[in-house]
């Protein structure tokens, strides 16, 4: 439903002369690579390492261009603030690169615990390795993988994986983060209070943040006549998304 919009946005869109989209996928990867700090996204597996897919056992979704914007790309050449910071909290930062100085892209994935309609987002074993087998591919298609990850957001908190010393303390730090998921049973409430404790991981009220405040007033666009509206009337959501 954004035809409309984008036609007359050329100042948001890469548009050609009839008003639809243009893309450059090489560039665009480029520039995911060496000219972004941080990528966000959303994901719906991740396991028990901080590797992620939104893969399931049959179906792959969303598994385009995260696999190359959500890496981080070793060779770099040129510095960016949050880029250096990252790559100096590194735990083991002198261990994987001797004495040489290096940043790090901050890669983040955003998950819910448990989805609406009761699937686990964090587990043992990620979806890709079965369709792996199922469709006969040669690689499992994970998404994101754990090296590369910097931080896992969840309603529950914040995992600071890029500071973490070892394979165990990082997954500690997930296990923190995962809720009434297989993952998240598995915590140990006094390794958590020590991770909290190091800055390994934080939860709301570690951040000053009151849960009881975090409500729908807070969003921007409260609904989706809210971004109809915002757009002149040139937005057409499906119609699954139309309430009013």
């Amino acid at each position: 439903g954004m035809e409309e919009y984008i036609k007359v946005r050329p100042d948001v869109f890469a548009v050609g002369p009839d008003g639809t989209m243009r893309s450059n996928r090489a560039f665009c990867q480029a520039a995911g690579h060496y000219a972004a700090d941080m990528f966000i996204g959303s994901t719906m597996q991740i396991d028990r390492y901080g590797n992620s897919s939104t893969a399931t056992k049959n179906n792959v979704a969303g598994f385009g261009g995260a696999p190359n914007m959500g890496c981080d790309a070793k060779g770099r050449r040129h510095v960016t603030e949050a880029w250096f910071k990252c790559g100096n909290e590194v735990a083991n930062r002198a261990e994987l690169t001797g004495e040489c100085l290096r940043g790090k892209k901050l890669v983040v994935q955003v998950i819910t615990t448990v989805s609406e309609k009761g699937f686990p987002g964090f587990v043992q074993e990620l979806d890709a390795i079965q369709l792996k087998k199922n469709a006969g591919l040669d690689l499992e298609p994970v998404m994101i993988y754990s090296d590369d990850l910097t931080h896992i957001v969840s309603e529950i908190g914040i995992a600071y994986l890029h500071k973490c010393r070892n394979m165990e303390e990082r997954m500690n730090a997930i296990r923190a983060i995962a809720g009434k998921t297989e993952v998240g049973m598995l915590e140990d409430p006094a390794e958590t209070l020590r991770l909290r404790k190091e800055g390994i991981v934080k939860l709301p009220e570690d951040l000053g943040i009151d849960r009881s405040t975090a409500t729908r007033e807070l969003l921007a666009a409260k609904n989706m006549k809210d971004l109809v509206d915002w757009s002149g009337g040139l937005y057409n959501p499906p119609a699954k998304f139309r309430n009013w």
